[in-house]
């Protein structure tokens, strides 16, 4: 069970676009310092979709290593090819990673029964607990409630990534399910409420940039304080919306630039948010008592 508040980390790059290992190290030592629970790697935020097969396995490989059991690590493994996102899978467990977050198939448009073949598939392929990442509005699909129940009788599937924005959902699913499931937000702005209807975290991209007061949103909540966890959310929506104002990573990526934690190199198509999004993004960074 994955609780409090996941990193979707973001893949640090030098100008030429090559990986930077070192920023990435410094990333995930600042991460664990500042009570982030677990670190989720090559994910949609860490541009899983333009790293090269050699360079997902090397960012998997060296968040285990930095991690060294401090923290779990959730292993992104996701592809629209399940031969691939077996591979991955793999590759994922013989280095030591935690968990398997693999998102459903995009640009396939698989069907219901399409997607319950493909996570099977991977599920079957090691022995790590797997999470489904539902994100219709990257994969063009959705993975429904009724489909999850069916995953969930495979004693590897153990829970969800949400990224409906559906506050309905959790519920949904819990009832769908009918056993105990681990339902984290893929949604920041939507913490507080998810976690009021019955969800565990939340695997964030704001914690890439302020990892000490999204740890502290839901360690008030797990205190029974609600009060100070909604001033926190407060305090950071803002800086929750800015980081969607263009694609994600772009706002991550340049405002952890403005931090001095990594450069804003981005891999086309993806490319540096505008002046204007970028105005955007230090006002909220201000507004946050993040940058002065």
């Amino acid at each position: 069970m994955f609780q409090g508040s996941l990193t979707a980390l973001l893949t640090p790059m030098l100008e030429n676009g090559e990986l930077d290992l070192p920023a990435f190290t410094r990333l995930i030592e600042w991460q664990i310092e500042n009570g982030t629970s677990a670190l989720v790697p090559a994910g949609t935020t860490g541009e899983s979709p333009t790293l090269t097969h050699d360079e997902h396995a090397l960012i998997v490989s060296h968040a285990v290593k930095v991690a060294a059991g401090r923290v779990k690590v959730m292993a992104g493994a996701g592809s629209n090819s399940t031969h691939e996102a077996i591979g991955m899978a793999r590759h994922a467990q013989s280095v030591g990673a935690n968990a398997l977050l693999v998102v459903a198939p995009y640009y396939n448009k698989p069907t219901q029964e399409g997607l319950y073949r493909h996570y099977m598939s991977v599920a079957d392929a090691t022995d790590l607990p797997l999470y489904v990442y539902n994100v219709p509005g990257r994969s063009v699909v959705e993975v429904l409630p009724e489909t999850l129940a069916r995953l969930a009788r495979h004693p590897n599937i153990v829970g969800v990534k949400d990224a409906t924005a559906n506050l309905v959902r959790p519920l949904q699913v819990r009832r769908a399910v009918g056993k105990s499931f681990n339902q984290l937000s893929g949604e920041d702005g939507t913490i507080v409420s998810f976690l009021a209807a019955g969800g565990d975290g939340c695997i964030s991209v704001t914690a890439n940039i302020a990892p000490k007061l999204c740890a502290q949103i839901h360690a008030a909540w797990q205190a029974g304080d609600v009060a100070e966890a909604i001033r926190i959310q407060d305090r950071l929506t803002p800086l929750h919306d800015a980081m969607f104002c263009e694609s994600n990573p772009g706002p991550v990526k340049y405002a952890a630039s403005r931090l001095g934690l990594c450069g804003p190199t981005l891999r086309l198509p993806l490319c540096e948010p505008s002046a204007a999004s970028r105005a955007v993004i230090d006002e909220a960074l201000k507004a946050a008592g993040l940058l002065e």
